[in-house]
């Protein structure tokens, strides 16, 4: 296994990635820590899970590298880079309309992630669901699998409850400037089969590849296209490999769909 130093930010993602982040400062006053290190250090805390104060000192203090991260995801960077990796994908032709997928996973939340200052436990996407204190993610990914939207809700709420926010979210630019968020059909689980989610649809002109319920009235169903939803599970558990998306251990449901989109950067570096 590769040692966590291996796993920093090579020379090409980097490449790839500092364009898109906020210029450095230049260097008067108190230094000021470069951002791939800083990058590098809340990248080994997505990896490991660990507690910020467990951070290697080869990133540097580990208050400067939190204070940077949790100042970026309030000033929404995290996002602007992502948005305008999606759009460079959009670009060169790796994003698939033709074909999106939803889904959602239950995330286990610690209990330090109680108790934000100021707010309450759904306001910050937590609740308990079977698997006890919990909020969950909804993901919307692309036909080759690849993310594109994340949803957060406490973890006791019907995942259909988010499907219309997970469907507007993400207008991605397009390579002659206009914007695009709709595709051509939508494919989910049964647990997304309501006339709500079916009329939705059809308002907007989308397909759907989503199973009839029992006491439902059925039609056609394409089984072949319905395996494809293999991808975004698969997806998930990509994602759910750094233990910080894995478990949540943020009071602020804003500072863990940070880790969350950091997550689905590094899968477009």
């Amino acid at each position: 296994m590769r040692s966590m130093k291996h796993q920093d930010l090579t020379n090409t993602q980097w490449a790839r990635l500092k364009p898109l982040l906020p210029p450095q400062k230049p260097r008067t006053g108190r230094p000021n820590l470069p951002h791939r290190r800083v990058v590098n250090g809340i990248l080994w805390i997505l990896r490991t899970g660990a507690p910020w104060q467990e951070l290697p000192r080869r990133y540097g203090k580990h208050k400067t590298i939190s204070s940077r991260y949790y100042r970026w995801c309030e000033k929404g960077i995290w996002d602007r880079v992502f948005a305008d990796l999606l759009a460079q994908a959009a670009t060169d032709g790796s994003l698939d309309w033709t074909l999106h997928y939803v889904d959602s996973t239950v995330i286990r939340a610690h209990q330090h992630a109680a108790g934000a200052k100021n707010s309450d436990a759904e306001t910050e996407a937590l609740g308990r669901s079977q698997g006890g204190f919990s909020t969950k993610l909804n993901v919307r990914a692309e036909g080759g699998g690849k993310p594109l939207a994340f949803v957060l809700q406490p973890g006791q709420q019907h995942e259909s409850r988010a499907f219309e926010p997970l469907m507007e979210q993400q207008a991605i630019r397009q390579p002659h400037g206009r914007r695009r968020r709709r595709p051509m059909r939508v494919c989910a689980d049964k647990a997304y089969s309501n006339r709500r989610i079916r009329a939705f649809l059809r308002r907007r002109g989308i397909r759907m590849t989503i199973p009839h319920k029992r006491n439902e009235r059925r039609g056609r169903f394409d089984k072949a296209r319905y395996k494809l939803r293999a991808r975004i599970e698969q997806l998930i558990n990509r994602l759910k490999q750094f233990r910080r998306i894995a478990t949540r251990y943020e009071k602020r449901a804003a500072n863990y769909l940070g880790m969350v989109t950091i997550g689905a950067i590094l899968l477009y570096l």
